[in-house]
């Protein structure tokens, strides 16, 4: 679901040569369900090999990491565990809405309505664990890393970040701030958009919490009374609402019982926030990408096209190569430190 920050959040757009050598925690998760969902056909058929096996998420994963290491973004996916528990209710609503999604689809189909359908089938995707673990095959033979958290992937992206591992979390949804990343990165979709100057979008924290008037635990108390997909928010409650009340500054307890919670009720929720479970990551590297691992991955084994495959790899193979450990180096400025506005 993610949470619904954008009315109070207010991003840098910067250009992708200010991201150059960075190295970003990427929600692998967040980011195959984009694909999945998007990279369909008019019907909202996936697109599959000749044996019928759904190649949309490869498509995507193949494309993005190679767009980003052609313009020296340095990428390092982070997969999902085991869900918390707390996270039972939503998971179960997102199968009930799939389902209906999927009767729509067949309906709008059958009316001969293809703008319906493939609205409605963009609903049904589904990411098994098959796939993630070919998305990581894909990665090993890439050259780039990944990470497999032991629960919520975007809470392992978030500490990451703010243990200095990487610069910043990317993912589409804001949860990661609530988890405590330092920064997140937003728009990696943008990447390859014709006719257009894409870019990326950058929410520093700290200056987030600045400009809010907020501290960090207010912040994840707007996360609760709005709702997460831990708990259900408070009735009558959007973003700007919460916000004024977090405003108020009338101390945790005091603040969700004028929204209608029950504190001891959110108690685990903020807990899951405060601590995520993750675990310890060793130095990460990158290493070249394997020309001939990548082609028996997706031409010979999916039937991509040679030639694209190969004109993907040309471009990240025209960058320098530079191995990189996942930490910033130290004494380096933040980009946003330096950075005075969108170049042109």
């Amino acid at each position: 679901m993610g949470l619904p920050f954008r009315d109070i959040v207010s991003p840098e757009e910067l250009g992708w040569d200010a991201l150059a050598d960075r190295t970003l925690a990427v929600d692998a998760y967040n980011a195959i369900y984009q694909f999945l969902a998007t990279i369909r056909q008019a019907d909202g058929q996936p697109f599959a090999d000749p044996n019928g096996a759904v190649t949309s998420h490869l498509m995507g994963v193949f494309y993005r990491t190679t767009s980003l290491l052609a313009e020296g973004v340095r990428p390092i996916w982070v997969f999902d565990g085991k869900p918390p528990d707390l996270k039972a209710g939503t998971l179960r609503a997102r199968f009930r809405a799939k389902e209906k999604a999927a009767t729509e689809w067949k309906e709008a189909l059958a009316a001969g309505d293809l703008e319906t359908a493939r609205r409605k089938a963009a609903a049904t995707s589904r990411l098994t664990r098959t796939m993630a673990e070919e998305v990581m095959e894909l990665l090993r033979a890439l050259g780039v890393p990944s990470v497999q958290a032991p629960s919520e992937g975007e809470a392992q992206a978030a500490v990451m970040a703010a243990r200095g591992q990487v610069w910043a979390a990317a993912s589409e949804d804001y949860d990661s701030l609530l988890f405590g990343a330092p920064r997140l990165v937003r728009g990696l979709a943008a990447r390859g958009h014709r006719g257009t100057t894409p870019r990326a979008q950058v929410i520093d924290r700290d200056r987030l919490l600045a400009t809010l008037g907020v501290s960090s635990e207010e912040l994840i108390l707007i996360g609760v009374v709005v709702g997460t997909d831990f708990n259900d928010g408070a009735k009558g409650f959007g973003p700007k609402r919460a916000l004024k009340l977090a405003q108020e500054h009338l101390g945790w307890e005091a603040s969700l019982r004028k929204a209608g919670l029950d504190p001891e009720e959110i108690a685990p929720v903020a807990e899951l926030f405060r601590h995520p479970e993750v675990t310890e990551v060793e130095a990460l590297t990158f290493a070249p990408p394997n020309a001939k691992s990548v082609g028996e991955i997706l031409v010979v084994r999916h039937g991509f096209s040679e030639e694209r495959v190969a004109s993907a790899l040309a471009r990240v193979q025209r960058r320098p190569f530079r191995p990189s450990a996942t930490a910033e180096p130290k004494g380096r400025q933040t980009l946003l430190d330096t950075f005075e506005g969108p170049s042109p």
